[in-house]
């Protein structure tokens, strides 16, 4: 009996020496079935309490691996639980771990679960590691009991107590008031998302004054700095800018009282000068022609025709032989008698002066002789005396 110990002693040394591990390798009956090709993941946790090697890994509660080793990081900030699940599974590369608990005195195991608020990307593989980012553990039955523990034990149920009694004292007896306020605060309420839309639209506006402002950050302060030179300009001449204000308020003043004293005659002067106005009006397109033939008086429009250049200068040659004043006239191709623009003429040139013949009523005078006038002549001659 003695050497059948020894034997066993000396076979389970040197399984240990072998590389033996106890009894956290030696799979326990009943686990998961991790297939022929399982592969391994790594999960960082900030503490797995009582979590141990061989325990369950578990998606949607159903067995699919096992925990294979728990280590701490080099740093002794996380903890590394290496799992070996069955090949089978398929899960998203981005996917997150949680440590539960089976029951309340039950096993701590693993649940892998899928990405949450994220889209699933890619596929869980070997050597993949689920970040501390994406890990969580459910809280203990003993903490639950503490916090319950203080809560009863002089915390937040005393305080409550006092809070409620202090709400019945102050709401009694003040109910249609307080019925009232929650009414404001329900109209309040229904307004303010009524101006959702452009409440919405102001914080944007506000967002984009603070985005232009940002821009110009440089320019005021550059004008905040180059602001105090000109105050000290306006301290100097405050008295000057007083002075001026005094002025211009007696000015107002004074001009006020001109236009309240003379507002009468101002508006009979405008009425006076109402028909005026009417017969401008009524005048219309004949007055421009009118100014357009003032400007060149007594001469008509066409006769600065002839003019080259800004100015002119006239010498002028007053004659009254009459050779001459028929030359003129026929040179001219315009006679006295003949109405503007129209002149009277022949193919040859020549200009026939038109005879004025008198009215049947009015007197015949008898032409002058020669010796009355010294014109006379001249004038019987053209006027068809003899």
């Amino acid at each position: 009996m003695r050497r059948l110990v020894i034997a066993l002693v000396l076979l389970l040394s040197g399984c240990s020496v072998g590389g033996f591990g106890g009894l956290y390798n030696t799979p326990l009956p009943g686990g998961a079935d991790v297939g022929d090709h399982p592969f391994a993941v790594t999960a960082q946790f900030g503490d797995v309490l009582d979590l141990v090697p061989q325990a369950s890994v578990k998606v949607n509660d159903v067995s699919v691996g096992r925990v294979a080793k728990i280590d701490l990081t080099p740093d002794n900030k996380m903890v590394l639980v290496s799992m070996v699940i069955n090949g089978s599974v398929t899960l998203p590369a981005n996917s997150g771990a949680e440590l539960r608990q089976s029951s309340l005195l039950g096993e701590k195991y693993v649940q892998l679960r899928s990405p949450v608020g994220e889209q699933p990307q890619g596929r869980l593989a070997e050597g993949a590691v689920v970040p501390l980012s994406r890990t969580n553990r459910n809280p203990e039955v003993e903490e639950v009991l503490g916090a319950l523990s203080m809560l009863l034990n002089g915390g937040g149920v005393g305080q409550l107590h006092d809070i409620v009694t202090e709400m019945n004292k102050a709401l009694s007896g003040n109910e249609t008031q307080v019925r009232s306020l929650l009414s404001n605060v329900n109209t309040l309420v229904a307004n303010l998302d009524g101006q959702r839309d452009n409440i919405v639209r102001a914080i944007d506006g506000l967002n984009k004054l603070s985005g232009t402002l940002t821009q110009q950050t440089g320019n005021l302060t550059n004008a905040l700095d180059n602001l105090a030179p000109g105050l000290k300009v306006l301290e100097s001449q405050r008295g000057q800018l007083v002075d001026m204000l005094q002025a211009l308020d007696k000015l107002a003043g004074t001009a006020t009282d001109v236009v309240n004293r003379s507002r009468n005659d101002l508006v009979a002067d405008l009425k006076l000068l109402q028909p005026t106005l009417q017969k401008l009006v009524e005048a219309g397109d004949s007055l421009p022609v009118a100014l357009e033939y003032l400007v060149t008086y007594p001469y008509p429009s066409y006769a600065v025709n002839a003019v080259r250049g800004d100015y002119f200068n006239v010498d002028a040659k007053l004659s009254l032989d009459f050779s001459e004043i028929l030359g003129n006239l026929s040179n001219s191709g315009q006679t006295i008698l003949a109405p503007p623009g129209k002149p009277y003429g022949n193919n040859n040139g020549l200009v026939p002066l038109p005879i004025p013949i008198a009215p049947a009523n009015v007197p015949q005078n008898p032409a002058p002789s020669i010796d009355q006038s010294p014109l006379g002549g001249l004038l019987g001659l053209l006027l068809g005396g003899k």
